[in-house]
């Protein structure tokens, strides 16, 4: 059985004449192994059909007998077969330990009956099969390795097969399509609630100057995250928990995660994970180039409307701030960082003065003369979102 120890001409005639008789007495091994199985754990008959169960210990008991007396030389069917167990057991998901067990039971089982033969047949050869019993145990160990390399390897490509097509599921919600029943699978696929509260997360990718993608956080309390990579973002899939505050993802996230990033609103159920993504995205739009920061659209509706629609943002921009457009580039862009910035500052001089490093009344000259060029009142308020809306359009435009 693979000892370092060579056999003596003794310990083979007493292997070989034993397990001889050993494989006669098949039949009952097997139906004895069985038995002791399912009186250790009903986990066997569950997963394992009867008449299978019943042939493959028969086969695996025959290939074991027949190593005892092979030579060191001989094809380890054995082994191979022990493989192709352990395999078939990961699919049918029985526990490996019970797989320890059934091959820990066999070991014992064809030990105590080589004894009884021996016993039976040659009293005197009991201390010459003493003599090879590290070396039958050793070649129980080596079926025992064999079965578990087989099984865990199968577990691991089950696992990895489990996850593609859970992902699969996932990237077929986030692309909005309701065939039905696909919420129910990914949410078992993914061990998730079919109609709990979810958001989606648009995060920007920046691959130029060496800049990696974000990090990935994968869970926080009451938050679980699933991430999606794409050409140019990372997708996430926030699981709320209930109770949770739905402010909570985009605070996490900004904690962590320079930006640019947009959170959409949370929806109910995984169905809604479609219209969920476009919200993001459309958070996500509302950011300027280069500008970091993680933006819930909820804070930047006004906005996301104006980038929803392009063709009237662009008719927006030159309507309002159209005789701007017609100065020198850098007396149009002082202008426009003067309103920029007053706004910023809730409509304080002084707090734009000091943003802008100059007087307060020089403020009020630009400001003065943007009302002027514009035909806008900063004090009319339809005025004021008209300008502040053009000031985001020509911002955010591509």
């Amino acid at each position: 059985m693979g000892g370092r120890r060579a056999r003596t001409d003794r310990e083979w005639f007493v292997l070989i004449r034993s397990s001889g008789l050993l494989l006669d007495r098949l039949p009952r091994l097997t139906d004895r192994l069985m038995g002791e199985l399912l009186a250790h754990s009903a986990e066997f008959d569950r997963a394992v059909p009867r008449e299978e169960h019943w042939f493959q210990i028969n086969e695996a008991l025959r290939y074991g007998i027949e190593a005892i007396a092979a030579s060191r030389t001989a094809p380890r069917r054995d082994l191979e077969y022990a493989e192709e167990i352990g395999r078939r057991r990961a699919e049918q998901g029985l526990p490996l330990e019970l797989l320890h067990h059934a091959y820990r039971q066999a070991g014992y089982l064809v030990w105590d009956e080589l004894l009884t033969i021996v016993a039976e047949e040659d009293p005197e050869a009991l201390t010459v099969l003493a003599r090879t019993a590290g070396q039958i145990w050793a070649g129980v160990d080596r079926q025992t390795a064999a079965v578990t390399d087989a099984y865990r390897a199968t577990e691991r490509e089950l696992h990895r097969r489990t996850d593609e097509r859970a992902q699969a599921l996932l990237d077929a919600l986030l692309e909005g399509r309701v065939t039905p029943g696909l919420a129910a699978r990914a949410a078992a696929g993914l061990d998730l609630p079919e109609l709990g509260r979810y958001a989606v997360v648009v995060l920007k990718v920046e691959r130029h100057g060496g800049r990696e993608p974000f990090h990935r956080i994968a869970a926080a309390p009451g938050l679980r995250f699933f991430w999606r990579m794409r050409t140019d973002c990372e997708v996430g899939v926030v699981a709320l928990d209930d109770g949770v505050d739905p402010l909570l993802p985009a605070a996490l996230l900004g904690s962590r995660c320079t930006g640019p990033g947009g959170v959409s609103p949370v929806v109910e159920g995984l169905a809604n994970l479609g219209r969920a993504r476009r919200l993001a995205e459309t958070a996500l739009r509302t950011c300027a180039p280069n500008t970091p920061g993680i933006v819930r659209l909820d804070e930047r509706l006004p906005t996301a409307l104006v980038v929803s629609q392009p063709e009237l943002a662009e008719r927006l921009v030159t309507g309002v701030l159209g005789p701007l457009l017609e100065l020198d580039p850098v007396d149009r862009a002082l202008l426009l960082e003067t309103l920029d910035a007053w706004l910023e500052c809730e409509g304080s001089a002084g707090r734009a003065a000091a943003r802008l490093y100059c007087h307060r009344n020089t403020v009020f000259n630009r400001l003065r003369r943007l009302e002027h060029l514009t035909a806008r009142s900063l004090s009319r308020p339809r005025d004021l979102i008209a300008l502040t809306l053009a000031l985001d359009a020509l911002r955010l435009a591509p």
